[in-house]
């Protein structure tokens, strides 16, 4: 009788373990913190080693392992790991190279030449080598800090401990992708979903004794920072990589004309199935390490650099229901609840419709046969409806006009660029006022790119919204963490745990705090803008005390739209008791000082006209790069007016009049040298 219950104990821990496993290395949507899991797994270990009975295939002993990411030191990249921005046909390519095109000023009719590299869908991985000796290893994390796990990165034989070839840099910063081959992923398929987790679980061990049994691969495709790197393209890199020891992708090519790439594309596609790894595209960087440089980066991602996704995968399947989704900003998005079909090997239940106008234009119903497809990463959404299955009976659907969440009256914006209605509707509350809006502008606050709370993820965000917990952001740093511990799922370790990750998250970036607020048509982009210019949160917060919005009309980059929204966030006094109180409980730092060794320290600059050497933006970036700043209008604080072809007169007429001092496209170069 002691026995069944012990054993019942014991298959009870089992499938809670499984659980967690599942959600993680199958759904990649962890339940809980590592170390609930951690916890969890001792105690069915100690279970085992105290009763002899005791014994299952799904066992901890029996599996690969986790992510212990207590026990990883993080370590912040000298230069972060970006994404890349993607593309998922010919006309996306088109699309990525006239904007290359534009931002270098240069004739469109000009080749580009480009290093094509088919995308291993792998863990991420940065070395850092140092007098050619290999001294720390990196996962990717959050692309800003990584995890150090150096000494399980040193059991994969393909990455070399020392280097003594007589080119290889000081210090470099090579990155690469770690994967494991399908053809040996088979003897490991009982414990994990696909390969990319045996990797991530792997890669991840807490003793690099176990990661050294797994048959760990890595690929060399990038670099970070370096030091006494001396060559001129992707191409040439490649091939030092190969000169040096590491093994490069066998698939890479050096690609001219969009043309070219698009048939290369199709080529390997074709041949998807013969290869020994996944891959989920093709990555295309501008193969010119100077142009990549003129290029840059914008946002989170390079200028120079795109990943085309390979064909979506599609399914048929019914549309059971079509429930409204309310977003942050109010976005009444459409979304399909439909019988679940399997795509691509993920099951798919839901079905995003993008707007109104969407279905409208698809008469999607109730009830219908649909074509669902999902490509890359993007939601899988509906493609077109079986009108020959469709029922008799079925009604169209009609959106509302009054939200669902608040009953408030549902709007579309007049776009005055097309002269239009906005395809979306949204919901005329503002804020807080509508529960499902208030519940998503909290997830945005504690979300990655704005408070990055770890722990506090979506469900949390929901379950404590639905206790009463929270209401407004300034809720978070004041939890009730006694009532906490008291409930499912919870104990002290996990609320110390909530606890820690929330005070660590009061010392935030000013440009992370405008972020985090979730005004409308304010993303990190603009965020960090604003917080160049305006320096520190009180001046933020002065705007609307002051109601004066003229610090904002002469940031470049920040036009009437966002200024709007900002003036509209002020308005509301629920805004504002937000904006007082997290300035009140937390410190935000004010905005980094600019580099002051540039040779336009403390110059303003303005642009008027087409520049015929390079595109604005160029030049932008050039000024900025230089500790100048680029402004939006004329007036007594700008120092030079470029004037380009065809420029605005009055522009030139105000410069002349407050005597500020215009540079015509030449003495513009000269300034450069």
């Amino acid at each position: 009788m002691i026995d069944e219950k012990i054993n019942q104990k014991y298959l009870k821990k089992i499938k809670l373990f499984n659980k967690y496993n599942k959600h993680y290395y199958d759904l990649n949507e962890p339940l809980v913190k590592d170390f609930i899991f951690d916890k969890l797994k001792l105690e069915i270990l100690n279970l085992e080693k105290k009763y002899d009975f005791l014994s299952h295939k799904d066992s901890p002993r029996n599996s690969v392992g986790f992510r212990p990411s207590k026990l990883f030191k993080k370590v912040k990249h000298k230069i972060p790991m970006l994404s890349l921005s993607n593309a998922f046909d010919r006309e996306d390519l088109v699309n990525f190279e006239k904007k290359i095109f534009n931002f270098l000023n240069e004739d469109s009719k000009q080749i580009m030449e480009y290093s094509a590299e088919p995308k291993i869908d792998g863990i991420s991985a940065s070395l850092i080598f140092k007098n050619g000796k290999f001294i720390t290893g990196l996962s990717r994390g959050d692309g800003k800090e990584g995890e150090d796990i150096t000494e399980n990165l040193k059991t994969i034989k393909d990455i070399p401990n020392k280097i003594n070839s007589k080119d290889f840099p000081e210090e470099i910063d090579i990155r690469g992708e770690v994967f494991i081959q399908n053809s040996d992923f088979k003897k490991l398929a009982n414990k994990f979903a696909n390969p990319r987790n045996a990797a991530s679980g792997s890669l991840r061990q807490k003793d690099p004794n176990e990661t050294d049994k797994i048959p760990l691969k890595f690929i060399a495709y990038t670099f970070g920072f370096e030091k006494g790197l001396k060559i001129k393209s992707q191409s040439e890199y490649l091939e030092k990589l190969k000169e040096w020891g590491f093994k490069t992708n066998p698939l890479n090519k050096t690609i001219k004309t969009i043309d070219g790439l698009v048939k290369n594309y199709n080529d390997i596609e074709k041949k998807r199935g013969e290869i020994d790894f996944d891959i989920d595209g093709i990555v295309y960087k501008i193969n010119n390490f100077k142009l990549q440089k003129r290029l840059g980066y914008v946002a989170n991602a390079p200028r120079w650099a795109v990943a085309h996704k390979f064909t979506a995968n599609s399914g048929i399947s019914v549309i059971e229901n079509i429930e409204i989704q309310i977003g942050r900003t109010g976005a009444l998005t459409p979304v399909a609840k439909i019988k679940s079909v399997n795509i691509g090997g993920v099951i798919v239940s839901n079905a995003t419709l993008h707007n109104e106008e969407e279905i409208i234009r698809k008469d999607i119903r109730i009830g219908d046969t649909v074509l669902i497809e999902r490509a890359g990463d993007v939601i899988p959404h509906v493609i077109s409806v079986d009108l020959k299955l469709r029922n008799k009976n079925s009604k169209k659907f009609f959106f509302p006009k009054t939200c669902p969440s608040c009953g408030s009256k549902t709007v579309k914006d007049f776009n005055l660029t097309t002269k239009k209605e906005d395809a979306v509707r949204r919901c005329s509350s503002e804020g807080y006022e509508c529960e499902k809006m208030a519940i998503e502008k909290i997830k945005h606050f504690v979300s990655k790119d704005a408070l990055n709370i770890e722990g506090f993820g979506k469900k949390i965000v929901e379950n404590f919204w639905n206790l009463k917990l929270i209401r407004l952001p300034q809720d978070i740093f004041k939890l009730d963490f006694l009532k906490i511990e008291t409930l499912d799922g919870w104990g002290k370790q996990s609320v110390a745990n909530l606890k820690y990750s929330i005070n660590l998250r009061k010392i935030i970036s000013f440009e992370k705090f405008i972020y985090a607020l979730g005004i409308r048509h304010i993303g990190l982009e603009n965020a960090k803008l604003i917080s160049k210019n305006l320096r520190s949160s009180k001046n933020f917060i002065a705007l609307s005390k002051n109601n004066n919005f003229d610090d904002l009309i002469n940031i470049d980059g920040i036009g009437e739209t966002q200024i709007k929204s900002i003036k509209s966030f002020f308005k509301n006094n629920t805004n504002l008791n937000v904006l007082n109180n997290l300035d009140k409980l937390l410190k935000v730092k004010d905005a980094e000082s600019q580099k002051n060794n540039g040779i336009f320290n403390n110059k303003t600059f303005m642009l008027t006209g087409k520049l015929s050497s390079m595109s604005r933006s160029e030049a932008k970036s050039i000024v900025e790069q230089n500790s100048g700043s680029i402004v939006s209008n004329v007036t007594k604080k700008l120092d030079y007016l470029i004037v380009g072809e065809k420029p605005t007169n009055r522009k030139v007429e105000a410069a002349k009049n407050l005597k500020v001092k215009i540079l015509d496209q030449s003495s513009w170069l000269k300034m450069l040298k």
